[in-house]
């Protein structure tokens, strides 16, 4: 069934249950930890808790290091967990076996790359990134610029926008790298990755993609794109946990050169010979820096053995299903109070969220009411989340979304509207998390 050439007025939620009873990844869902009555559609903030996870970590704290203790290091594997578990990862985004490593946190793996990818051009002056990337990644780049340019004169930081300047107008023979995020945090558009990756290479410069809202969400294919360096989170539609490690990825015809700017004793040749000098361990290694933090890394380790049996060709399929089923309920039914889809349309250009926008034309909405509309549905046990100014965000996780959460979160948001309850002065008062 195609839903975007469907009548919006001939889906019915008996519909959205057909659509689940054919749902190859039903099964799925039930191996999740989901609170009864909770629609939940902020997976690509923080994903749902897999029911094996708690199993797992208490394992590792009760048996690997209650018992193992010291020995769990060689008995457990815990010291090559980082490269263990990026193999299992590079399965996701189109990466081999050697090519991918747990980091720190994302802010940090993407200070690594980004200071790696402008090393390996030098004499350019240019970084490039994107006004609408998620603010940390601006934040690091500052760092990198300074770091990397002369006392008194950092590289140049250039930013492209939808609405301009482009990245066609922006790029020339000194920009050193581009660091883009592959689906956008705040609207969900998707670059096309390959075509991205042509237009920067052409210009003699690399790229730096930061998968935190692909990964686990939409196919990724980082080797035949072509692409150099990439980042991304583990706590989003993988499912990791809240502190989950973040992950590097390095083109291999890059990991004999790439150098680091954070080089700890784990990333050294030989770890345990403790020298005084730094020697850069091969391949992707040379990017550890200190010790991973493993019980955190139990959380992701039980999550991608469930991933490992998830077939992403049917995870991009039911993603654009219900990602297509909600634009088409929203435009059918919430139209008249001016609620417009900011995601684009177009399948191949959208991650695996909607994002929508009060106060459109026609409508009785001001754009700052999409807050409180998103804390009353909130209550409603509905959870998407709001993102400044005025973006009601809506992720769509494969794995645990169905067809009919999709219907209820609509009808949800329909009766909030029609009711006028949203209104109600305690939905306006905005905390510090959203």
């Amino acid at each position: 069934m195609s839903l975007a050439t469907s009548e919006p007025h001939t889906i019915d939620r008996a519909t959205c249950a057909a659509l689940d009873a054919a749902d190859p990844l039903a099964r799925f869902r039930e191996r999740f930890a989901l609170p009864e009555g909770v629609v939940y559609l902020d997976g690509n903030s923080l994903g749902a808790l897999p029911r094996a996870t708690p199993g797992h970590v208490e394992r590792v704290i009760a048996e690997e290091w209650g018992t193992g203790l010291i020995r769990s290091w060689n008995d457990a594997g815990w010291f090559d967990k980082p490269a263990a578990l990026g193999d299992r990862i590079a399965l996701l985004i189109g990466a081999a076996p050697g090519e991918v490593v747990l980091g720190d946190s994302t802010s940090a793996s993407l200070f690594q790359v980004a200071t790696a990818a402008a090393r390996l051009r030098p004499g350019r002056r240019v970084i490039i990134s994107e006004r609408g990337n998620f603010p940390t990644d601006l934040y690091v780049l500052e760092s990198v610029q300074e770091l990397l340019g002369e006392p008194g004169r950092p590289l140049e930081r250039r930013l492209i926008d939808d609405d301009g300047p482009t990245l066609d107008e922006v790029l020339d023979d000194d920009v050193a790298v581009v660091v883009l995020t592959h689906v956008n945090y705040r609207t969900g558009r998707m670059y096309d990755m390959a075509e991205v990756t042509r237009r920067v290479h052409e210009a003699g410069a690399l790229i730096v993609w930061d998968l935190c809202h692909s990964v686990g969400a939409v196919p990724v294919e980082l080797n035949a794109a072509g692409a150099d360096f990439a980042i991304g989170c583990t706590y989003k539609y993988l499912n990791g946990g809240p502190g989950s490690p973040s992950f590097i990825w390095v083109a291999g015809r890059h990991q004999g050169v790439a150098r680091p700017p954070l080089t700890g004793w784990h990333g050294h040749a030989r770890p345990f010979d403790f020298t005084v000098g730094y020697e850069p361990a091969d391949g992707i290694t040379r990017f550890r820096v200190g010790t991973p933090q493993l019980l955190a890394v139990a959380g992701l380790e039980a999550s991608l053995a469930l991933w490992a049996e998830v077939d992403l060709a049917e995870l991009r399929e039911k993603s654009l299903r219900l990602t297509e089923l909600f634009i088409c309920l929203v435009d059918a039914r919430l139209a008249e109070w001016g609620i417009e889809v900011v995601t684009p349309r177009q399948s191949a250009r959208r991650g695996s969220q909607v994002a929508l926008r009060a106060g459109g034309s026609g409508g009785a909405l001001d754009p700052g009411d999409g807050y409180a509309l998103m804390q009353a549905l909130i209550e409603r046990g509905v959870i998407g989340d709001f993102r400044a100014p005025d973006l009601m965000r809506f992720g769509f996780a494969p794995l645990y979304v169905t067809h009919t959460d999709v219907w209820d979160a609509v009808a949800a948001l329909e009766d909030l509207l029609r009711s006028g309850s949203w209104r109600e002065p305690r939905f306006a008062r905005r905390g510090a998390v959203t």
